[in-house]
């Protein structure tokens, strides 16, 4: 599911050449041969923009994603490897930034400094981080005590390299799981922010579209339906990637 979605986003300027933004037929317009996706309150085609939506979806997820997931790996080490007061420090940190309600934090920055795309990723990835720091923290001290990170110890290895060369492969699976589930999550936050009208207005995601449906959704359905199946299907593949990702330990006892 999510490499036809990769695909779809990196092949849209062939599959869906025109503007996303053009007034191309009448206003809803039902599915048609010219129109697959039919078209929306302004005349907009609908297939185009959730073509031309896929990719701007798919990057706030990634991207987001990944800068959460390297603060979360910086402080969780950190925390671990340090242990005692900057271990106590650094945790109740991250305790009271994993209370405040992410997505609500997320709509007072964009409100405040605008919705540009790239702060809206800013603003995910800068409250989404706290679990990989709490989850890569726990792996760490699991692993500190085994023989192989003492004999590195013993060799002179700095605490940076047993992060990278010693503990950080052992919690790949895990860490690539909850990447995934982020994605999921960043990019269902892009939506409620499009939806609510603080998204980029200069660029086409299917919150956008879901946000100009909820108007006329009992006269045009499909203007609902393509988006909403579109972003759908793509959090689920992401969640399903993420359990497939798990060890078997971890996901027997879920």
């Amino acid at each position: 599911m999510l490499t036809l979605l990769a695909v779809v986003a990196a092949s849209a300027p062939w599959l869906a050449p025109a503007d996303p933004f053009t007034l191309s037929g009448e206003a809803l317009a039902a599915p048609s041969r010219g129109h697959p996706f039919g078209t929306d309150d302004l005349g907009r085609d609908v297939y185009t923009a959730v073509i031309h939506g896929a990719w701007s979806s798919l990057m706030v997820g990634v991207v987001s994603a990944a800068a959460a997931t390297a603060i979360g790996l910086i402080v969780g080490g950190f925390a671990a490897i340090r242990a005692g007061a900057v271990d106590h420090l650094l945790m109740r940190f991250t305790e009271f930034a994993q209370a405040v309600p992410r997505f609500f934090l997320v709509v007072v920055i964009v409100s405040l400094f605008g919705g540009h795309l790239w702060l809206v990723i800013a603003a995910i990835a800068l409250t989404a981080w706290p679990a990989t720091a709490r989850i890569f923290r726990a792996q760490v001290l699991n692993t500190l005590g085994r023989d192989f990170v003492l004999a590195a110890r013993a060799c002179g290895s700095s605490d940076a390299r047993i992060l990278l060369r010693h503990v950080l492969p052992l919690t790949a699976g895990v860490i690539a799981a909850q990447v995934s589930y982020q994605v999921g999550g960043a990019i269902l936050s892009e939506a409620g922010l499009s939806f609510l009208g603080l998204g980029d207005p200069r660029v086409m995601t299917w919150g956008t579209l879901l946000g100009a449906a909820h108007q006329t959704v009992s006269e045009a359905w499909w203007v609902a339906l393509f988006p909403g199946l579109a972003l759908t299907l793509t959090v689920l593949g992401c969640n399903l990637l993420g359990d497939a990702l798990l060890p078997r330990g971890i996901v027997s006892k879920r």
